[in-house]
């Protein structure tokens, strides 16, 4: 364990970076990496997908108010990991970056970009027989003396074949409190609010309650939700806590409809992580001969974190940023603009700038190889 000294030295210089931005978006401020955990936020994105076996559920239920019940659950669960997760920042990815994953045990395969630098925006597409998702998320971060609040915009989306809806909504406010302390604690809250675009029969309004300074531990991480119609009525009315279940009393079989799964005992010893998230990062020979050289779990600097060289990951980090730098100095010299490789912008239904899947990855992957392709040099 370092001495004592050098953590005031490192508290004394986060405390100078945030509050020299009091109010000011964080996400283009160069953080140290011991504030880092070694997973990227490409990587986050894909943890929303862990319990995805409640959207296997809701492709097959015939009733469109128990359907959107699931779906609305769906959304909570991706919520779950800051009960763990709360000391430590995932690392931005650099523009170009990419990121898989093939879940055979879970039958969807995922694939994500970074397609833009200012502002930050990280897009994904996710698909399996059951349904598909996608969504990109434009984060600010955002120091207010003694919280950060976690902004994001953007839409999240959710296409189930059999019944041909289409779901969206957006996220709700994190908010990480006492962020110099100890004492550190993170909560979710905002009103969220789900619309099938081919359909108005029933809608969903979540709200994740706000703590209160005064309230008892029990009253915190709530989270409350309904089903209405197209009158408004309430036909559906579910609840509970974000960190451990949501239970729906309105069905015709009362039930719990989800747990968050059981971490691992170790958990308070790698950054808070799930069995789920220590997988994110697995390299094994063959996957490593496929993936392109952009995928993330070739970041050196991540990967060295991982590896607990703490330096020397904090050298690669500065260096990795360097390099991006220069690269967009260069392409603005030239005249040139990043195209993203995998996705491509158009406007949603709603008249919303989007990016979409371009339905290139895994054809380039499977022919002719990522190996026998031009790829970016990102680090």
């Amino acid at each position: 364990m370092p001495p004592p000294f050098l953590f005031f030295i490192f508290h004394i210089g986060i405390m100078t970076i945030l509050y020299n931005n009091i109010g000011k978006d964080l996400s283009r401020v160069s953080m140290p990496i011991a504030l880092n955990e070694p997973v990227s936020l490409l990587q986050r994105l894909s943890e929303e997908l862990e319990y995805s076996e409640l959207l296997d559920i809701a492709n097959h239920i015939e009733d469109p108010f128990e359907r959107m019940v699931y779906v609305a659950v769906f959304s909570i669960s991706g919520y779950a990991w800051a009960s763990w997760r709360y000391r430590y920042k995932p690392f931005n990815p650099v523009l170009g970056e990419t990121y898989e994953t093939r879940r055979e045990d879970r039958g969807f395969k995922y694939v994500s970009e970074q397609v833009s630098h200012h502002p930050p925006i990280s897009a994904c597409h996710a698909e399996s027989e059951n349904f598909t998702f996608w969504q990109d998320q434009r984060w600010k971060y955002k120091f207010w003396g003694k919280s950060v609040e976690i902004l994001s915009s953007g839409q999240v989306n959710i296409t189930l074949p059999k019944y041909g809806d289409h779901y969206e909504w957006n996220k709700a406010v994190t908010c990480i409190h006492n962020v110099l302390s100890q004492q550190r604690w993170i909560e979710h809250y905002g009103e969220v609010v789900i619309r099938n675009t081919q359909s108005d029969i029933c809608t969903c309004k979540i709200t994740f309650v706000k703590s209160r300074y005064w309230s008892s531990d029990n009253n915190k991480n709530e989270v409350q939700g309904v089903v209405l119609n197209r009158a408004g009525e309430v036909v559906h009315r579910f609840g509970g806590l974000w960190h451990e279940g949501i239970f729906c009393d309105t069905l015709l079989e009362p039930k719990c409809i989800w747990k968050p799964n059981v971490q691992p005992d170790d958990h308070v010893d790698f950054y808070g992580f799930s069995r789920y998230a220590r997988e994110l990062n697995e390299l094994m020979p063959e996957l490593e001969a496929i993936l392109p050289p952009t995928d993330t779990r070739f970041r050196p600097d991540q990967r060295l974190l991982e590896e607990g060289k703490v330096a020397e990951a904090e050298k690669k980090k500065d260096e990795v940023e360097e390099k991006q730098r220069e690269r967009r100095k260069e392409m603005a010299k030239n005249g040139e603009e990043h195209i993203p490789r995998f996705f491509r912008k158009a406007l949603d239904e709603a008249g919303r700038e989007v990016w979409l899947s371009n339905d290139t990855y895994w054809k380039l992957r499977k022919d002719p190889g990522f190996a026998k392709t031009e790829n970016l040099d990102l680090w």
